[in-house]
């Protein structure tokens, strides 16, 4: 008897070691690999064998970027892994080839595709971007559309933290087709007349979290498309850029809705806009409902609190239509701060599906230390406390 608990236990012992072997997180260092810290060397490949040992392991992994700069073309690092969990610690830079034509009809420039349980700590990301913002703005459309710096499609619980974005050529973070993806502690930076380029932008995507991040650039700070559910946004700082924006919604006909998002304790200091849905001004099966917008400051903002259902670019596809998708259910509560238009609070919505269950509650917004104004258009709903401006709802 005595042996066979003894046997027992060794038996245990054993497969212990083996779980705790397995649970040890095995560290590929990219300079290892062949990986240059001068910010020319093309690094790329060493990246590309250091996710391929990572990715191929039934280890935890730890792909470790150290101090320095580090040169990458546009890379693409794809699953299923045999592991769920591979950790990109990043001491150093990663730099863009300074020529944007080189990347700049890529869609992206670091993208990940169908993975599982990837985090990415730490870091700075310089998408070298001025050069192409010149050139969109001197020739237009014979420019590339540039890349996004950071693209995740068809993954699942990834974590972001403590990264920075610099002057990204197009979007800076893209989130498709994603569920449980946690954001935290993320700076963005580009200039303020930067075109496209979107802070973090999601689409077709559930369980998403952006928390606790500065966000600086040239178009939406946040920017929610299409199949977009419970999405949790808090303690973003907007500025400049054109807000926090839902949309735009019914450029297609056929489009999944956007439901259960919440954006709380949120700053916007010179923006273009600050709490916005938007939606193209034609027929959709779109729709946003269940919106909660909650302690949000506004600094000299241009538009605080807009619905705009009639999103039509340069007047090409659109007039003469109205939008199909349909607006309910939308809370502002607690939001304060000076508008730098006359008009703070702007409900323009759909003539056939107006906007309802339109909610504010305790709203004070003022320009040029006087009460502002509010407009509203199709728009149905209701008050409660303090509403400053007068409600038109």
């Amino acid at each position: 008897m005595a042996n066979r608990r003894s046997l027992l236990s060794l038996s245990l012992i054993f497969v212990f070691m083996i779980n705790s072997a397995i649970a040890t997180p095995v560290t590929y260092n990219v300079a290892s690999l062949g990986a240059k810290a001068d910010g020319k060397t093309d690094s790329t490949k060493a990246f590309l064998s250091a996710w391929a040992k990572a990715c191929a392991s039934m280890n935890p992994g730890v792909i470790y970027v150290p101090a320095g700069t580090f040169f990458l073309r546009d890379v693409v690092f794809s699953g299923p892994c045999k592991n769920n969990a591979i950790t990109f610690h990043i001491a150093g830079t990663l730099v863009a080839p300074s020529d944007y034509r080189v990347i700049g009809n890529a869609a992206n420039w670091i993208f990940f595709h169908h993975v599982n349980g990837v985090t990415i700590s730490g870091g700075i990301l310089d998408g070298q971007g001025t050069a192409l913002w010149a050139c969109k703005a001197s020739h237009g459309e014979s420019c590339p559309s540039g890349a996004t710096t950071l693209g995740f499609s068809d993954s699942n619980n990834i974590v972001v933290s403590g990264l920075a974005s610099l002057n990204s050529q197009m979007f800076h973070i893209v989130i498709n087709d994603c569920q449980n993806v946690q954001m935290q502690g993320v700076r963005v930076s580009a200039s303020g007349n930067s075109p496209n380029t979107d802070g973090i932008h999601v689409q077709m995507s559930s369980g998403v979290t952006i928390l606790n991040s500065k966000i600086a650039t040239g178009d939406d700070c946040v920017s929610i498309g299409p199949g977009t559910s419970n999405l949790w946004i808090e303690g973003v700082a907007c500025g400049p850029g054109h807000g926090i924006s839902i949309g735009s919604l019914g450029k297609e006909q056929e489009e999944a809705g956007v439901q259960n998002v919440t954006v709380k304790t949120v700053t916007f200091t010179g923006t273009q806009n600050g709490l916005r849905i938007k939606s193209w001004g034609r027929p959709s099966t779109g729709f946003a409902r269940n919106i909660l917008f909650q302690h949000a400051t506004m600094v000299n903002v241009e538009n605080p609190i807009v619905i705009d259902q009639h999103y039509c670019p340069d007047n090409k596809g659109c007039p003469g239509q109205v939008s199909g998708v349909q607006i309910s259910d939308v809370t502002y509560e607690d939001i304060h701060g000076t508008s730098a238009t006359e008009v703070a609070v702007k409900f323009d919505c759909s003539p056939k599906y107006p906007c309802s269950e339109i909610k504010l509650e305790d709203v004070k917004l003022t320009y040029k230390n006087q009460a502002a104004e509010s407009s509203c258009s199709h728009a149905d709903g209701t008050t409660e406390g303090v509403v400053q401006p007068t409600s038109c709802l």
